[in-house]
């Protein structure tokens, strides 16, 4: 049972205690001592303790009571903390005394979070049942910006910086989505000539997936802290083997293979703590050993995900690691001491440096073949309004600056850090692709196979997770990124694979990464319907 559970009570419970579950009047009186203080725990312990049964934003499921509105935001602090310390058990919610008493502030801290009265926090919340009515009433967006109702496959985009509206033009949504089964009439769309199949299903977290040299496909499974292994390709586009390489993993992430090239000896697994790696030979389905461990990275609070990407000669390797928050400054922040961060290592762990900085969070990255360019795919900030700040997908320059948290997109101030750093202004690099804001762009790949047009010969292609913190969401799909043959990005991107969206409210499929199979189909990974999607080309 999470320390939240339950915390508002079943409906004919709340009839009957219009004083917050009978606390007593000396609960509303006391006072948070932690309240003006922001720790970076705060949101690791309501994601160990409350998140399961309340959601991430608080949002609340079903029975269970939202933590962001209503009788939770009503209550004091005091109150608060009395019945997460004495609990209810008619409820079901237990007493959480043994809980050190800092613990129990902080959780309430972070409540007030939640419900939007922390600056910077989001202002307006939803339920599912409220944003799938708002999204129906919702007006057209106004181009360039776009949402789910129009998201279509073969639709180009394109946004530039003259497109962006002042922060705070509007407020901040949050609109964290309800996850329901796929429903009956529902599929991934694309255009025609492609085909979507099932490839896998009943996964647990599916995230990154990474094709080896000989053709298998490996896929983290972060929650369970599984590595699986894929094998082969059905007439029926099913898969043909599967195996768990590995468990006992800290939510791992990145997967990649060492050294560069069709022999590798090792596999490389990005813990959200360490970069550790196994023996491995073309073929393998099990590790050959235990992981061996090569680096310690920044772990901790907020983005997770470590990423692996290794330069084409072998030499070096490339770590991604987000941020801790969402716009707290490093400079005061202990807890964000090298992350918002590419790093590189040796690929022996040693020698770690700042590749490039002042990335949020570099979830996906790839490296371009024609170039030998690293990209990343990033998520960007939030609560500065619907349409800030977009998302993006770029080439990462050696020492570059992109600007968090700040200033964003070469050179625009983020007015929660008013007047700091000038000397960086004219240091923020703009992106080369700028992405719908709040997409939540996640992994990508270059596409090197010969089974699609050849039109798309080089292009990216990408996975948007979606939004949580916009009134009317958008993202949800697989998107393409035009290189032109030329290895280079003109600013424009494509929707490729969409569908995933029931209404405003209420999501069935989620995509996460995406690689590229031997026979030139794609795989997508779908941690909102645990499978994974196979799409191929049969032409016109």
């Amino acid at each position: 049972m999470c320390v939240a559970a339950l915390l508002l009570g079943c409906p004919a419970v709340q009839a009957q205690n219009p004083n917050f579950h009978n606390a007593p009047a000396s609960a509303k009186e006391m006072k948070n001592p932690y309240g003006d203080q922001r720790l970076a725990s705060e949101k690791q312990l309501y994601h160990l303790r409350c998140a399961r049964c309340h959601g991430e934003n608080g949002e609340g499921s079903g029975n269970i009571p939202a933590l962001a509105s209503g009788r939770a935001q009503s209550a004091s602090d005091g109150e608060l903390f009395w019945y997460i310390t004495k609990g209810d058990v008619n409820n079901g919610m237990p007493a959480w005394s043994t809980l050190p008493r800092q613990q129990r502030w902080q959780i309430v801290t972070y409540l007030r979070v939640l419900g939007g009265s922390n600056p910077g926090s989001p202002r307006v919340r939803t339920s599912p049942a409220e944003a799938a009515a708002a999204g129906v009433k919702a007006p057209l967006p106004k181009a360039p910006f776009t949402d789910y109702r129009f998201e279509k496959p073969g639709k180009i985009r394109k946004v530039a910086l003259k497109d962006l509206p002042a922060a705070f033009a509007t407020t901040s949504a949050g609109n964290g989505p309800q996850l329901v089964p796929r429903p009956k009439d529902a599929w991934p769309q694309v255009l025609p000539g492609f085909k979507v199949e099932l490839y896998a299903s009943g996964l647990d977290d599916p995230r990154q997936i990474r094709t080896a040299p000989n053709g298998d496909f490996f896929v983290t499974e972060s929650h369970t802290g599984n590595v699986r292994v894929f094998r082969g390709v059905t007439p029926e586009g099913k898969l043909e083997q599967e195996e768990i390489f590995a468990t006992g993993l800290n939510r791992p992430f990145g997967v990649n293979f060492y050294p560069p090239g069709p022999n590798p000896q090792w596999i490389y697994i990005g813990n959200t703590d360490s970069i550790v790696r196994f023996p491995y030979q073309n073929g393998d389905l099990k590790a050959r050993g235990r992981a061996q461990h090569i680096a310690n990275v920044p772990g901790g609070d907020g983005h997770w995900t470590r990423d692996i990407q290794f330069t084409p000669d072998g030499k070096k390797m490339f770590v991604s690691v987000g941020s801790a928050s969402n716009i707290d400054d490093p400079d005061t922040t202990p807890a964000e001491q090298n992350r918002a961060d590419v790093l590189e290592f040796n690929p022996d762990g040693s020698a770690m440096r700042v590749y490039a900085y002042g990335i949020r969070n570099c979830v996906g990255m790839a490296i371009n073949s024609k170039t030998g360019e690293l990209w990343c795919s990033v998520n960007e900030r939030d609560a500065l309004g619907d349409n800030l700040v977009p998302d993006y997908i770029t080439h990462v320059q050696e020492g570059g600056f992109y600007g968090w948290p700040w200033w964003y997109m070469g050179g625009h101030q983020d007015p929660r850090h008013h007047g700091k750093h000038p000397e960086l202004k004219d240091k923020v690099i703009t992106p080369d692709v700028i992405l719908h804001p709040h997409n939540a762009s996640l992994g990508i790949t270059f596409y090197d196979g010969k089974q699609f047009p050849a039109e798309y010969e080089g292009d990216i292609f990408a996975a948007e997770h979606g939004s949580w913190n916009r009134s009317v969401r958008v993202g949800y799909e697989l998107i393409r990124v035009p290189l032109h043959q030329a290895g280079h990005a003109s600013g424009e991107y494509e929707d490729f694979m969409t569908g995933f969206v029931v209404d405003n409210g209420h999501v069935w499929g989620r995509p996460v990464g995406v690689a590229v199979a031997p026979d030139g189909s794609l795989l997508v990974t779908d941690d909102g319907s645990k499978s994974i999607w196979r799409v191929s080309y049969a032409g016109k």
